[in-house]
């Protein structure tokens, strides 16, 4: 990794006092091989040991140095001996206290003694406490000075302690102040971010000294901050524009627009397309008639149409004699756009095959020959239309459903499934709206299209959030639609990941749920039952011969069923907002009025009242997402897979989004006209991560 110095870059860290190879081997596991990697390792957060603060001053869940007099100190007896503690200034009265403790530490912490402590605050039962405090005697003749800098706290790992780590990053600042780092920024961009020195930056954020501004570094805000800040997004920009560059240079097959098979298809269709979906469509045959490969990411709400949308993309290749792959992130959805495509092409002449990894062999090995002599116009499948074994004949488009579920090297390597020397034209598509802020980051390498436009005939969905205290008047609420002719879904949510532990959660329900109400049709869908049977339990239900679904969030995406109008939703909090929106919108699709009940486990935290609020109160997936992005950061709206290597060290998407545009604009004119400068700022922060991120 090339850190701006050649000579602090190239510098391994085996040459710092102190670092042997198990040392080495750790820090390798936080991605610090060199000197250079060690300066840009910067701190998460700070503790302030510069000032000793009045205990009538402190505040709960706050760090403090605190000076002050032993009034008593003495062992209780409880569920387990502890030591307690108590300190005096002249502002008030703190408990300490200590769980592991030696009978010379009791003798020393006489009553009269003076105390210098640090630690963290917490309410106790009568007072403000510091569990585990450091803590020395104070000798009031010569007292120790005080922290001339705040104390860095750094992202660490196991055998790594922040002791250790501190002494090394100062032995990197002293070798910074003998060999300055390179300023990769054209002096045009420094000029914007007040030519803050690089070096400068860095010393002050591995050491601010006394009178920095804590709250300014706290919330992100400090201009040292923002300087690195700024070059961290652009490193990330510059990735994804570098690859939308090499994408773009290579070569795609132009396609027509549909003509008369598009034609046709539009007149079999009982409806007709929203304007928004007009729009979306003429921006695909635009760029599908181009000989460069489109990379268009068209995001759309639950029901907003999208899928006839993809399947006009389809047509557009079959219509030039060539082939559309479609991949969906589970069976059941790949199952139910098989059926989609194969209901509207199949009476046009197209033929559809589907592939998955759950397939019978004969009927695996009859879709791969029909994928590889090129019968199959359209493909649809899981994840596994990119094994090797999967040969296509004249690929022309790749359509990807929720992209957030894969990761970009599993977009890659469908497109190359295309003819020697070709690349796919790729739609992207998701029903989970993403923030605009979002987009410009983690999508920068894609044009965005939204279907921005719900067709006519949707009825609002209505929440309620109810606690679970209120069941018995929930599953009355169900018995008395599902009475009325109506069909319910009721979804079990569990923290545990394991789909195991969720599909005996769901098994459980039902049972209950069967018992109770016994005139009910009720059936069960869950991820660990076999592709054939979750198939009929979906067609049996869409065929309105059950009434009431229990299901995991498998059925999150995809599943239309326009009969269902309630959906209970159990433990919410458990979820994202936008995942729950997505499971909402599987009712609300027919014409009957629909209601969502989100029914909840008491307590909720005020951070899950807040999420529940929001749906409760809005419809809208982008403001949903919008808040999502807030309270739980990009990792969790992207799906992890997505964001698995979009880890920042600095810059947070939320906090610092203001940024992205003239980080655009900073990242497409050094592509221009500094483009080794470009390189060595990607090395610099991304560290090996360049290949994943496309650069």
């Amino acid at each position: 990794m090339n850190s701006g110095s050649s000579a602090l870059a190239a510098k391994p860290v085996t040459s710092l006092k102190g670092v042997g190879p198990a040392l080495a081997t750790k820090l390798e596991k936080l991605g610090i091989s060199s000197v250079g990697q060690l300066l840009f390792h910067l701190p998460n957060r700070y503790l302030d040991r510069t000032r000793i603060q009045a205990i009538g001053s402190l505040q709960p869940a706050s760090s403090a140095v605190v000076e002050a007099e032993v009034r008593v100190c003495d062992v209780v007896y409880g569920r387990r001996r502890t030591l307690v503690c108590k300190i005096q200034d002249h502002s008030g009265i703190l408990t300490l206290r200590f769980f592991h403790f030696t009978a010379a530490q009791k003798q020393r912490l006489v009553p009269g003694a003076q105390i210098r402590c640090f630690g963290e605050l917490r309410r106790g039962a009568t007072s403000l406490e510091m569990v585990h405090p450091e803590y020395e005697l104070v000798d009031q003749n010569s007292p120790k000075p005080l922290a001339q800098y705040l104390t860095p706290n750094y992202p660490a790992t196991e055998g790594l302690t922040q002791p250790r780590l501190r002494v090394l990053i100062e032995q990197a600042l002293e070798q910074l102040e003998q060999q300055p780092i390179a300023e990769l920024l054209p002096a045009q961009i420094t000029q914007a971010l007040g030519q803050i020195p690089l070096a400068q930056a860095l010393q002050l954020l591995h050491k601010p000294p006394v009178g920095t501004d804590l709250q300014a570094i706290t919330e992100g805000t400090h201009p040292y901050q923002q300087r690195l800040i700024f070059e961290e997004l652009l490193a990330h920009q510059l990735s994804m524009l570098m690859f939308r560059n090499r994408a773009k240079q290579a070569r795609a097959q132009p396609l027509g627009n549909g003509g008369e098979l598009a034609q046709k298809f539009q007149q079999s269709l009982p409806f007709s397309f929203t304007k928004a979906q007009r729009r979306v469509v003429e921006e695909l045959n635009s760029d599908l008639a181009q000989s460069e490969p489109m990379l268009r990411l068209v995001q759309g709400d639950v029901g907003s149409g999208k899928t006839v949308v993809a399947a006009m993309a389809a047509l557009c290749a079959v219509a030039s004699g060539q082939q559309a792959a479609v991949m969906a992130p589970t069976e059941i959805l790949a199952e139910q756009h098989y059926a989609n495509f194969s209901q509207w092409l199949g009476p046009l002449g197209v033929t559809v095959a589907y592939l998955s990894g759950r397939q019978k062999t004969a009927a695996r090995r009859e879709a791969l020959q029909l994928a590889a002599s090129g019968a199959a116009q359209v493909v649809i499948g899981t994840h596994a239309l990119f094994q090797e074994n999967v040969q296509f004949n004249q690929l022309a488009l790749a359509i990807i459903d929720e992209q957030h579920r894969f990761g970009v090297h599993q977009r890659l390597a469908l497109s190359s499934k295309a003819p020697d020397g070709l690349t796919p034209h790729q739609l992207i598509m998701t029903a989970t709206p993403i923030p605009r802020t979002l987009a410009m980051s983690a999508y920068a390498d894609l044009d965005c299209s939204v279907i921005d436009e719900l067709p006519p005939g949707r009825t609002p969905i209505a929440t309620v959030v109810i606690a679970d205290t209120r069941r018995d008047e929930v599953i009355e609420r169900v018995n008395r639609a599902c009475s009325e002719g109506r069909q319910a879904y009721w979804v079990c949510t569990l923290i545990e990941e394991s789909e195991a532990m969720e599909a005996q959660a769901a098994e459980a329900t039902c049972e209950l749920l069967q018992s109770l109400l016994p005139s009910l049709k009720i059936a069960l869908v869950h991820g660990r039952m076999k592709a054939a049977e979750k198939d009929a339990v979906m067609q049996a239900f869409k065929a309105g011969d059950t009434d009431l679904l229990v299901a995991t969030t498998v059925i999150e995406v995809g599943v239309d069923v326009p009969n269902a109008s309630l959906m209970i939703i159990e433990n919410p909090e458990r979820l994202g907002l936008s995942q729950l929106h997505q499971l909402r919108g599987r009712v609300g699709r027919g014409a009957a009025a629909s209601h969502c009940v989100l029914l909840y486990g008491s307590p909720l935290s005020n951070h899950s009242k807040e999420r529940l609020r929001v749906m409760r109160e809005s419809s809208d997936g982008f403001y949903i997402a919008e808040q999502d992005l807030e309270l739980r950061g990009p990792g969790e709206v992207l799906g992890t897979r997505q964001t698995g290597e979009m880890q920042f060290r600095i810059a947070q998407l939320t906090r610092d989004s203001y940024l992205l545009p003239d980080v655009r604009k900073a990242a497409e004119y050094m592509l221009a006209h500094h483009h080794a400068k470009a390189q060595a700022v990607l090395a610099r922060w991304l560290s090996g991560r360049e290949k994943y991120l496309g650069a």
